[in-house]
């Protein structure tokens, strides 16, 4: 049999599917809504770079707090409001400590999401990146979705 007819839910099971999905969405969010929320200054949003502290220094999301996911349970209370909703994220799509944090958060009863993709698709989207000197952006990669068609400078959007 192939790999799409066993992808394919039973008949009549598409209510469980789309349950699955929804699951999904409740827990994760992709760059592009983390980015819109913080550009729209959405109130009580408290971003948690998991991350070593060192490659926080380097470069993160605007205004994220560094925390290892190993310390989420002993920091967060004193470091992030209760009221907060909170995003977690690690290096990358290999990189678990995004989930491991969001996970730590969950069981301390915050509303949490895990950022899919991590800061290497943020960086890769060309979205702004935080660093000591201010804030830089890097040219979007094709790979992780479209880039500007060339203006008439002939330089890439």
């Amino acid at each position: 049999m192939s790999l799409v007819k066993r992808a394919l839910p039973p008949s009549g099971d598409t209510e469980a599917v789309a349950a699955r999905f929804a699951a999904q969405l409740a827990v994760h969010a992709d760059v592009h809504d983390v980015a819109a929320d913080l550009e729209a200054g959405v109130d009580g949003l408290v971003i948690i770079d998991t991350r070593p502290y060192e490659n926080w220094r380097q470069g993160h999301l605007p205004g994220a707090v560094p925390m290892r996911a190993t310390s989420v349970a002993t920091d967060a209370a004193g470091r992030v409001p209760v009221s907060a909703v909170v995003v977690t994220y690690g290096w990358g799509p290999a990189c678990d400590s995004g989930t491991r944090a969001a996970e730590q958060f969950a069981l301390l009863g915050y509303p949490v999401k895990e950022m899919l993709g991590g800061y290497e698709y943020w960086v890769r989207r060309g979205l702004p990146v935080q660093t000591r000197t201010g804030m830089v952006r890097s040219r979007p990669d094709p790979l992780t979705g479209s880039v500007s068609a060339p203006s008439a400078e002939g330089e890439a959007g």
